[in-house]
């Protein structure tokens, strides 16, 4: 015969699966809708110039990161991010946590994330305002995996305070655990979530000011920091930004502190505007010898943090100076 005939278990057998599927098709748009999938990279050109030798240049893909949130329900949700670190050649989880909100006074987080701490640790490389991060004070922070530490935390906002405090695996010394601990004031515009930028690049005006503690063992770390930025009348933004740190045992002993400061113009040339920028750090080991970092950027800022350019002027004190240019892409 031309053709087979299909027995009927093999006929309600398709039909069942279609009707399944039909079933399911909203369900899994639904779900869809709720996860979020992002991804960023960072890639540089630049040039090592030595006080004594040669010079030496390099190109790369310095920094990939994939992110991964979604909504389990209104109350509950769950990031998952990955950071791809050429300077080791891995891949790492930074972020696997699941984040319950039960107001915006009152939200747990729980899993790995960044511990409460300085402003610039909770911005890091791509919501810095400079192109080279980290310098200067950051360098003292005893840390894992790009920052993060695997813990719980609460963290709520009260008006114009935020305060945030966990208990989380302590990757310095022997103690088991450490604390940390943020409490940060917003006087003009709020800063809403956890996490902080360094810049806003105008969309908001900050007058901000948080202290920070993170400690084990009797050893421990503070900060103060400072970001003051503002919309001029003509459409440029200038931005102020300050640290000071003291580390009494935890992340070693000594101090330190870095100024910032920033003009983006306000004329757009071609597709985006252009931000003049210097930074000026110092951190004095305890025992040890100062150390200076200098760097000025030309920035080409297209679309915020998801597309900018920076050419940069790097002088870390440390026997070399770094000329470079950096390309950020987000999505």
């Amino acid at each position: 015969m031309g053709h087979e005939l299909v027995s009927r278990p093999a006929r309600l057998l398709a039909a069942s699966l279609l009707g399944l599927g039909l079933a399911a098709a909203p369900v899994a748009t639904t779900l869809a809708s709720d996860v979020t999938v992002g991804a960023g990279m960072r890639a540089s050109a630049k040039v090592y110039d030595p006080d004594s030798g040669d010079t030496v240049s390099t190109t790369s893909v310095d920094d990939v990161r994939l992110y991964v949130s979604g909504k389990v329900s209104d109350d509950i949700s769950f990031m998952f991010n990955t950071d791809y670190d050429n300077t080791v050649g891995n891949v790492d989880v930074i972020d696997a946590a699941a984040q319950f909100k039960l107001s915006d006074t009152s939200n747990i987080w729980a899993g790995r994330f960044l511990a409460p701490s300085d402003r610039a640790n909770l911005y890091g490389g791509y919501y810095a305002n400079n192109w080279n991060f980290p310098t200067a004070v950051q360098d003292l922070y005893p840390f894992k995996t790009t920052g993060r530490d695997d813990g719980v935390m609460y963290w709520g906002q009260f008006g114009i305070a935020k305060i945030a405090a966990g208990i989380f695996s302590n990757t310095y010394g022997t103690a088991e655990y450490k604390y940390a601990g943020r409490a940060q004031f917003d006087f003009w515009d709020p800063e809403g979530g956890y996490y902080q930028n360094g810049t806003y690049y105008g969309a908001k005006d900050v007058l901000a000011f948080a202290v920070a503690a993170q400690g084990a063992s009797g050893d421990n770390s503070f900060t103060g920091d400072f970001l003051l930025e503002k919309k001029l009348m003509g459409g440029g933004v200038v931005s102020l930004e300050a640290e000071g740190a003291k580390f009494d045992g935890y992340g070693g002993k000594g101090s330190g502190y870095y100024g910032l400061a920033a003009y983006l113009f306000p004329q757009v040339v071609g597709i985006g505007k252009f931000q003049v920028l210097g930074k000026f750090g110092q951190v004095k080991p305890k025992g040890g010898s100062t150390y200076n970092s200098t760097e000025l950027n030309i920035n080409y800022i297209i679309k915020d943090q998801n597309c900018r350019l920076s050419l940069y002027y790097l002088d870390p004190d440390s026997n070399y100076k770094t000329y470079g240019l950096g390309l950020q892409v987000q999505m």
